[in-house]
């Protein structure tokens, strides 16, 4: 992989537009299929569009698929990160201490009240737009969201919510990852199946070939996960009322097999090969050690201080997922520069992925609407406003230890076993 100084210089092919039919198809499959957790929107039902300005042509595509569909449109329509108009790395270089902190709970609060789905499209025009402004900076903002976290998982947790994430190709993100803009579209069409006439139809199949895995593990009573390999060895316990799942719309594409381990049980050392592209920076070679679930040590060969900081925040410094996508699913071949599409390439080794933050509620094995806070805590599943997935394409074993201490492979060479 290429990663370049770069990002605005773009490469060769730069003034590719992806056909109006497969951003049709494209808008059709996140309202019809990944919102709702695979049932698509009703009508009635209110979706916030949360677009760049970059990504406008899937912007009117999503719109038009809501009202379509007899839904309403709440448009969250921004500017585009980058150039002279990058007005979110004004906002953290110019605002105060308390404009930092500042958070308009009513309307917050109105906004979730108010809707049954979100689309976020991701479609950066200058991927490290915030390199350089202090990560104290970038923290210290989103921890003043933590509320809209929580009223979030509680609508979710009621089945009265929904969302998925979805990318748009821009130059700077092709360029960051090496590639023309045809041949990053190129990864996105086949990773979502635009290329076929009923892509809906697709992701089902998906679904089902990722429920299967996820059945097969959820039989197992299984206690702890090893994860070994040339740059792992850490133990994970899987914590009580823990369910695998995959397949549920709230990614596209997703390709991984996931579930929420006990934070507590987490000991051993990890080192991730893919870059992490996170709060418009970035940061690579990371190296993370648990000792008693906490992470004691975090180390990265650039960006060491933004790591610092994210692990500093309350709850960053625990494991709030783990991952596992089989490389005969995955249709990424290629390194993205983006996180939705790096964790869940699949390549000869497919890929394991870890995220500090964050508990996937979801994976609770019951109806998480009845589980209060001190519930949550009390099984390990972890909370803060950070949810940082990292991701390595190395070739790791994961071997699950049973309740009654036996072992089982589950995952070698990039496949379930």
């Amino acid at each position: 992989m290429t990663v370049t100084d770069d990002p605005q210089r773009g490469l060769a092919g730069a003034s590719y537009e992806p056909p109006q039919e497969q951003l049709v198809r494209y808008a059709q499959l996140l309202v019809g299929y990944a919102l709702g957790g695979g049932a698509g929107i009703a009508p009635g039902d209110v979706v916030r569009v949360t677009c760049p300005e970059n990504a406008k042509p899937l912007f009117a595509e999503l719109c038009r698929a809501v009202w379509r569909a007899g839904g309403h449109v709440l448009q969250d329509y921004r500017p585009a990160d980058g150039g002279a108009l990058a007005i979110e790395r004004d906002y953290f270089e110019l605002a105060s201490d308390a404009q930092l902190d500042f958070f308009p709970a009513p309307y917050y609060k109105g906004l979730i009240d108010a809707c049954d789905h979100a689309v976020f499209v991701i479609g950066s025009t200058d991927p490290k737009a915030l390199a350089g402004v202090p990560p104290e900076r970038l923290m210290r903002h989103q921890r003043s969201l933590m509320p809209v976290v929580e009223w979030q998982q509680a609508k979710e947790a009621e089945d009265r919510f929904s969302w998925t994430v979805a990318l748009y190709g821009t130059e700077a993100m092709a360029a960051e990852a090496g590639m023309t803009l045809e041949q990053y579209w190129q990864q996105i069409v086949a990773a979502c199946f635009l290329d076929d006439s009923d892509p809906i139809a697709r992701w089902r199949e998906v679904g089902a070939a990722l429920r299967a895995h996820c059945g097969v593990l959820n039989g197992l009573p299984i206690d702890r996960l090893h994860v070994l390999g040339d740059d792992a060895d850490l133990w994970l316990t899987l914590g009580e009322r823990r369910r695998w799942i995959g397949g549920s719309g709230r990614n596209i594409p997703s390709f991984e097999v996931f579930t929420c381990p006990d934070w507590r049980g987490t000991e051993g050392w990890i080192r991730f090969s893919e870059p992490l592209y996170v709060h418009g920076s970035l940061i690579e070679g990371v190296e993370l050690r648990f000792e008693a679930g906490r992470v004691v040590s975090a180390t990265a060969q650039r960006g060491q201080e933004l790591l610092r900081q994210m692990v500093a925040t309350d709850g960053a410094d625990r494991v709030g997922e783990f991952s596992l996508t089989d490389a005969r699913l995955s249709r990424i071949t290629r390194f993205m520069a983006n996180t939705l599409y790096d964790e869940n390439v699949g390549g000869p080794f497919g890929n394991t992925h870890v995220a500090l933050g964050l508990g996937v509620r979801h994976a609770y094995d019951g109806d998480p609407a009845t589980v209060t806070e001190a519930d949550w805590e009390r099984l390990g599943f972890n909370q803060s406003v950070v949810h940082t997935d990292i991701v390595s394409t190395a070739d790791r074993t994961v071997t699950a230890v049973l309740r009654d201490g036996s072992e089982r492979v589950i995952y070698a060479g990039g496949r379930f076993r």
